[in-house]
């Protein structure tokens, strides 16, 4: 028998619905949106070491984008798409968060 109680939501998962109490976290956070696969972001803190690429060049997914040196390794950002660099927000020896944006390529189709 369904509670009355007027804090209780309906939650759907996997077609199943419950009815629970959202916590305040839960319903302020922040909606899913689908990812840009052009966009490349940081995904750990770190510095710039190379830029191989400049706007307006072409590139192949997989091509090495940028060098990143994070906890004292160096990691090559490779390309996730075929497309043209439309943007770089990045240069050598600048400090990059996560989830900081560091190119932007227009995919090709």
């Amino acid at each position: 028998m369904p509670s009355e109680h007027p804090r209780y939501q309906k939650l759907t998962v996997q077609g199943t619905t419950y009815e629970t109490l959202l916590t305040g976290k839960f319903l302020r956070r922040k909606p899913w949106s689908q990812p840009d696969p052009g966009s490349v972001a940081c995904v750990i803190p770190g510095m710039i070491l190379r830029v191989s690429v400049r706007p307006g060049q072409r590139v192949c997914k997989g091509d090495p984008l940028v060098t990143l040196e994070a906890m004292k390794m160096q990691n090559d950002v490779l390309s996730p798409v075929d497309g043209t660099v439309k943007s770089v927000a990045v240069a050598v020896g600048t400090q990059v968060a996560k989830g900081q944006v560091m190119l932007v390529i227009a995919s090709s189709p």
